[in-house]
C-alpha cells in the first residue's frame, strides 16, 4: 500500500504530465467574465476579483449551485490561499443553511497556480459539519489521474456518506442530467477544453451539449410553460401549513417524490400534500415551477433595473422597486403580488422558521430574476437579493395594497 508521501509524490508528477499533454500555460490566467459591479470596497475584493467562485442560481430541486474554476486561479504568488480559503467559507456561509452542490472545474490547475496538499488538508479539516451537511452533491468535471490520486490520498479523511456525494463528469454534456446546464456559469476555457476532448475520442466525440428541440407541452403541462396566473395551480398556499417548519424553502426533497408531483401537475391530476406529508415538497415545487418558467415571472426586461439598484440612494430604493414591479405586465404583477405577500407572511414566523426576508430573498431571488442570456455572476447576486427582500419586506407598499389572505386562488 502506498504511503501518504508517495501519493503526493506520485499526484505531482501526474500533474506534470497533464501540463505536458495539454495547452495550458504557466501565463497568468484572467477573470472569465468581467466584474464591473464588484466593489473594490469587499472584503474579499482581492480574491473575488478573479472570478474563481461563481453561484449560478439552483439546479432543478431548488439546490443552490456553487462553481470553482480552476482554470481562474492566478499563479500562487498572485493570491493568498488562506485568503481563497477564507473567502470559499464567506461564500459557503450564506448558503450553508440550505441544501446545495458544488460543481468543480478541474481544468486549468497546473504546479504554478494549484493551492498545496497542505491547503487541501486544512481546507477539508475547517469544512465542519454545517457545511457537509447540507451539501448534496460534488461535481468533479474533467477529472484526471491526478484527481484520483488526490481523492485516494484523502480518503482516510473523507467518511463514505460524504464520499457518495462525489460524481465525477468526464464531459459537460452529463451535467444536464443532473443540472439547469444553461444557468450554470462555466468558463470559456472549460468549453474549449471539452470540445477539444470530444474531438480526441476514438470512434467519434460523445454528444454534443446542444440538445434537441422540445416536445410541445401537453394541454394540461405546469411546468416549465408561460402560462396566464398558472402559479395559482400550483397551489403555494399548501405550504401554509408548516409555516413555522424551521428552514422552509432552505430543504430539499426526495428527487423521485418531486417528479412525481410534477408528472401529476402536468397531467392536471390533483395532488395531495396533506397525504405526502411533507411540508418541504410543496416548497421545492413552488421554486421548481418558477425556476422553469420559460421567462422570469419578473420578466427579462427588469433585469437591468434590477442591477442599477445599487445606485440608487437606500432611502429610494423601496419607491424605486414600486417603479420596477408596476411596469410589468398585469397577469405578472397579480401573480408576483401574490407570491411576494406569501412570502411576506413566511418571513412573520421568521422567529421559529427562521426565515427572514434577507433569507428568503437569498432563495427566491434568482428564481424571480435572471438575465435573458448567460448565468447569473456572484457580483450580479446581490442587487438581486437586495431588490427580493425589499420586495419581501415593504410588499405593501410596493404592491399597494393589503395581502389578501393566504389562500388558493381562482
Amino acid at each position: 500500500m502506498s504511503s501518504s508521501a508517495d501519493l503526493e509524490q506520485l499526484a505531482e508528477i501526474e500533474l506534470q504530465k497533464e501540463e505536458e499533454g495539454s495547452c495550458v500555460t504557466d501565463g497568468p490566467s484572467a477573470p472569465p467574465v468581467s466584474t464591473p459591479s464588484l466593489d473594490p470596497s469587499h472584503p474579499y475584493y482581492d480574491v473575488a476579483r478573479h472570478g474563481i467562485i461563481q453561484v449560478s442560481g439552483d439546479d432543478h430541486y431548488g439546490r443552490k449551485l456553487i462553481v470553482f474554476s480552476s482554470c481562474c486561479l492566478p499563479p500562487s504568488h498572485q493570491l493568498n490561499h488562506r485568503r481563497l480559503l477564507e473567502y470559499l467559507k464567506f461564500t459557503l456561509d450564506q448558503y450553508v443553511e440550505m441544501d446545495y452542490i458544488l460543481v468543480y472545474f478541474h481544468y486549468g490547475l497546473r504546479s504554478s497556480n494549484k493551492p498545496s496538499l497542505k491547503w487541501l488538508r486544512e481546507a477539508y479539516s475547517e469544512f465542519d459539519r454545517k457545511y457537509k451537511k447540507n451539501l448534496k452533491a460534488l461535481y468533479v468535471v474533467h477529472p484526471t489521474n491526478f484527481i484520483r490520486i488526490v481523492w485516494n490520498l484523502f480518503k482516510p479523511l473523507i467518511s463514505h456518506k460524504f464520499g457518495r456525494k462525489l460524481t465525477y463528469v468526464n464531459y459537460l454534456a452529463e451535467l444536464r442530467e443532473h443540472l439547469n446546464y444553461e444557468q450554470l456559469f462555466i468558463p470559456p476555457e472549460v468549453l474549449r477544453h471539452d470540445e477539444e476532448l470530444r474531438a480526441t475520442q476514438k470512434g467519434g466525440p460523445p454528444p454534443s451539449v446542444k440538445t434537441p428541440p422540445p416536445r410541445p407541452p401537453l394541454p394540461t403541462q405546469q411546468f416549465g410553460v408561460k402560462k396566464r396566473c398558472q402559479l395559482m395551480s400550483v397551489n403555494a398556499s399548501r405550504c401554509v401549513s408548516g409555516l413555522r417548519t424551521e428552514g422552509l424553502f432552505r430543504r430539499s426533497a426526495r428527487v423521485q417524490l418531486i417528479k412525481e408531483v410534477q408528472k401529476l401537475y402536468n397531467l392536471g391530476k390533483p395532488v395531495n400534500f396533506e397525504q405526502i406529508g411533507d411540508v418541504h415538497v410543496p416548497a421545492v415545487i413552488l421554486k421548481t415551477f418558477l425556476r422553469e418558467l420559460p421567462e422570469p415571472l419578473l420578466t427579462f426586461r427588469v433585469y437591468s433595473q434590477v442591477q442599477e439598484l445599487l445606485h440608487v440612494e437606500s432611502s429610494l430604493r423601496v419607491t424605486r422597486c414600486k417603479q420596477i414591479v408596476e411596469s410589468l405586465p398585469e397577469h405578472n404583477f397579480i401573480v408576483a403580488k401574490y407570491l411576494l405577500c406569501f412570502l411576506h407572511q413566511v418571513s412573520q414566523e421568521s422567529i421559529i422558521n427562521k426565515m427572514s426576508p434577507s433569507n428568503l430573498a437569498c432563495v427566491f431571488g434568482v428564481n424571480l430574476v435572471w438575465p435573458r442570456h448567460g448565468s447569473i455572476s456572484l457580483t450580479a447576486l446581490t442587487p438581486i437579493n437586495i431588490f427580493a427582500e425589499l420586495l419581501i419586506e415593504h410588499v405593501h407598499t410596493v404592491f399597494g395594497s393589503r395581502c389578501p389572505p393566504a389562500q388558493v386562488m381562482p
